[in-house]
């Protein structure tokens, strides 16, 4: 496990980044993870990322799947890749502070 600051908090991360606790997610730390993927959070990265943690809290803490999210946020594919390059179900996870898809490699 790691340690890593994000948004004034000492957080515990697996190691491929994600949050080990769920609990630990604030929209601060979700700004924060974002911006160490050079990624400024728009409206439409919310949705997406809004949507993950519901269906996250609706399934037990698993995290959406990359073809649910399309389905059901209202962000398709093509949007996805373009809001959470290279790797958008992991991306948006991680930013969510969820955990690894299991669909994910």
């Amino acid at each position: 496990m790691l340690t890593h600051e994000y948004a004034g908090n000492q957080l515990q991360l697996t190691d491929e980044g994600f949050l080990v606790s769920a609990a630990d997610w604030t929209p601060e730390v979700a700004q924060s993870l974002a911006a160490e993927a050079g990624i400024v959070l728009t409206p439409e990265h919310w949705t997406v990322i809004t949507y993950c943690r519901e269906d996250a809290a609706r399934q037990s803490g698993q995290s959406p799947g990359l073809r649910r999210i399309s389905q059901y946020s209202g962000v398709g594919m093509k949007d996805l890749y373009r809001l959470f390059p290279k790797g958008p179900g992991k991306l948006a996870a991680r930013i969510a502070g969820l955990p690894k898809p299991k669909a994910c490699l």
